[in-house]
């Protein structure tokens, strides 16, 4: 059977999952020549796709060149903002809507993370992905659209909250609150347990911030 996937999406994709990965990191530049090369794609689709990364405001330019894109203080926490809400909200309704298999999902992604804790990039990539089946148990396609966005700009931070010390045990005890709350068919707490998910999460990346500049040369 032949792919059907157009040049322009995998390039995109190829490009984006290689800055969620932090492959690319914010500051770094990304070639034309150099990314046609490493993904065996040809320069059009990979002109094509950091033109639309660049309307995304995923890359910016530094004169002639597009670089990785970062967020200052106040974009960091205007996205943690908006993160927050949405996420609770996502929460909320899975609460309402989540099929007994959706949550089922959720029950053994929780178990299996587990196995991950002193992994922090096998488990940030975890966490992705409990996130985004909780998004998806909303059944709510706009919702899921929106976060969507916003954990693309997610990508943009050049490490994950998980790798400080005690995240990781922290992050997965949040989980099982959450899934409890969803599983219990309560929307007000499954909203409250996210929302305080989020702030940890944002709390950490702070002190994280605040350390990489104290010890900055």
């Amino acid at each position: 059977m032949s792919d059907t996937r157009s040049p322009q999406k995998d390039a995109y994709s190829l490009i984006l999952e290689a800055i969620d990965s932090h492959l690319y990191t914010p500051g770094d530049r990304l070639v034309e020549s150099e990314l046609a090369e490493r993904f065996g794609v040809s320069r059009t689709p990979i002109r094509e796709a950091l033109q639309r990364l660049e309307t995304q405001n995923l890359l910016t330019r530094d004169g002639r060149s597009l670089i990785v894109a970062s967020l200052d203080h106040s974009q960091l926490s205007e996205l943690y903002a908006v993160r927050g809400e949405l996420e609770g909200m996502a929460a909320r309704l899975a609460a309402r809507h989540a099929a007994p298999e959706e949550v089922g999902v959720l029950r053994d992604m929780l178990n299996d993370d587990r196995a991950l804790a002193d992994d922090p990039a096998a488990l940030s990539r975890a966490n992705r992905r409990f996130h985004k089946q909780i998004h998806l148990a909303s059944h709510n396609r706009f919702l899921v659209q929106q976060l969507d966005l916003v954990h693309r700009s997610m990508a943009l931070l050049a490490t994950t909250s998980l790798a400080a010390e005690g995240r990781a045990t922290g992050t997965l005890d949040e989980h099982a609150r959450i899934v409890d709350a969803i599983e219990a068919g309560d929307g007000d707490a499954a909203y409250a347990a996210l929302r305080d998910h989020i702030s940890k999460a944002y709390k950490t990346r702070l002190k994280l911030d605040a350390k990489a500049v104290e010890e900055a040369p």
